[in-house]
């Protein structure tokens, strides 16, 4: 009897299927209980999976199980083909389009299903990603790379490092634009710390994510990666952008300023929104709709500044109802050099914290405050609260977002050595993650 563990097939389905010489990729017509169903045999979860079902791929995209007796009629109906991969990182020219740089992070974008858990790791090339996408060589010719693989929760401040400065890399070889496939989860993040990293940009550097691999149906990975390829190739923009799907459907993608989106939900494909300010652009196939103005224009003869360092000792602390004053004293005893407080509304914590904030300002550590609301500016001059916090010397982060406040202190820390200038830069825009005005209303739900 044949043990096909590598597909994750034993027992009784795995005899059936070495009977008649079918493997993972081959075509099948499955006849049970007056029922026909044909598909492509597709590799089996080994865990938690019961052993008596043969995964299968409909012509429609979905896979479904399908339980195995010994009453079951498998045929052979054709044997995969295996696609000749192209080896060459670099694809040949195509006449005079624009050149793109593809850097692959990792994350669901650049992944593939592991059938023995059935989780999605990071496995795909930077090359793979052209191959499943081939309507890339109609906007750029692409340039593929792999920086890492990595889901997007293990990313580090150290790895936006190496994203920043391969990014630049690829930018002084004289690309028109950087595509950066990585994953969602903390794909806003990476999208601030590199708007802080990569100063006076001549082109676009685009971060593309997906919510669902590229394996399901309903994935949004070709729409977004297409979307950024044409923005990096084309757009009159040089500054970082992150773009994804504008809505649950495929009808056009947005592209955000790297310092004001935030992922706003765990699983719809239009989960990313431009917080207190408009999207940049809306992408509908290759037409280009400017939403609000950029930060500066595309300028090949401008040089790229890189200043990829960042101190990993601050600390984004989320305070709540009984929250412990020891966390800070925490934070205090191991040397940590910044602290972001997400506060509640206009910028309050419990009165009880206090003690503990002052500690850790007398000790040299910059403390400064943002809101947990999603939109609008903290005003720490409103309250009693707040005033005596700023005399305790809180910085007031005006609107920016907690993480992108984390991740610029992250940033001066590391390139700024005198402790007044990092407090005055920090409520300085840099990279447009201070916005002068506030919306009245929440612009970024609108449907462009």
């Amino acid at each position: 009897m044949l043990v096909l563990e590598a597909s994750g097939y034993s027992g009784l389905v795995s005899e059936i299927l070495s009977k008649i010489d079918a493997k993972v990729g081959d075509k099948v017509r499955i006849v049970d209980q007056n029922r026909m169903i044909e598909g492509i045999i597709m590799p089996r979860a080994q865990i938690g999976a019961d052993p008596n079902h043969l995964v299968i791929k409909l012509d429609n995209g979905y896979n479904i199980g399908v339980r195995v007796t010994d009453d079951t009629s498998i045929s052979l109906l054709s044997k995969f083909r295996k696609r000749r991969s192209a080896r060459s990182e670099v694809i040949a020219p195509q006449g005079d389009l624009p050149v793109v740089a593809i850097l692959s992070t990792g994350g669901t974008i650049a992944s593939k299903v592991d059938y023995r858990t059935g989780a999605v790791n990071p496995a795909l090339s930077a090359q793979d990603l052209y191959d499943a996408v081939p309507e890339l060589q109609d906007h750029a010719n692409i340039q593929a790379r792999v920086i890492m693989s990595k889901f997007s929760e293990d990313i580090s401040p150290s790895d936006w490092s190496i994203i920043a400065k391969k990014t630049a890399a690829s930018i002084r070889e004289g690309v028109d634009g950087v595509v950066i496939a990585h994953g969602t989860d903390t794909l806003g993040f990476t999208a601030a710390a590199l708007s802080f990293a990569l100063q006076n940009l001549p082109v676009p550097v685009v971060l593309v994510g997906s919510q669902r691999s590229s394996d399901r149906p309903s994935s949004d990975a070709a729409l977004n990666l297409i979307a950024a390829t044409h923005v990096a190739a084309t757009a009159d923009i040089a500054e970082v952008l992150l773009v994804m799907h504008g809505t649950p459907d495929d009808t056009y993608a947005l592209a955000h300023r790297g310092t004001r989106v935030r992922k706003c939900h765990t699983s719809r494909r239009d989960a990313f929104q431009s917080i207190d300010c408009d999207p940049i652009l809306k992408i509908e196939r290759t037409q280009l709709s400017e939403l609000s103005t950029p930060l500066s224009r595309r300028d090949p003869t401008r040089k790229i500044s890189v200043k990829p360092r960042f101190e990993e000792r601050v600390a984004l602390v989320k305070v709540h109802p009984g929250f412990n004053s020891d966390i800070i004293s925490f934070l205090v005893s191991s040397d940590y050099r910044g602290i972001i407080l997400e506060g509640t509304g206009l910028g309050h914590i419990p009165s009880a914290t206090y003690s503990a904030v002052k500690e850790a300002i007398d000790s040299g550590i910059v403390v400064a405050m943002t809101s947990q609301c999603i939109w609008g500016r903290i005003d720490m001059n409103v309250y009693r609260s707040g005033v005596e916090l700023l005399d305790l010397g809180v910085i007031a982060c005006e609107n920016m977002l907690p993480e992108t406040a984390l991740v610029k202190l992250m940033w001066l820390l590391a390139n700024v050595k005198d402790i007044g200038r990092v407090k005055t830069r920090l409520v300085q825009p840099i990279a447009g993650e201070i916005t002068a005005r506030t919306e009245l209303a929440p612009q970024s739900i609108r449907r462009f």
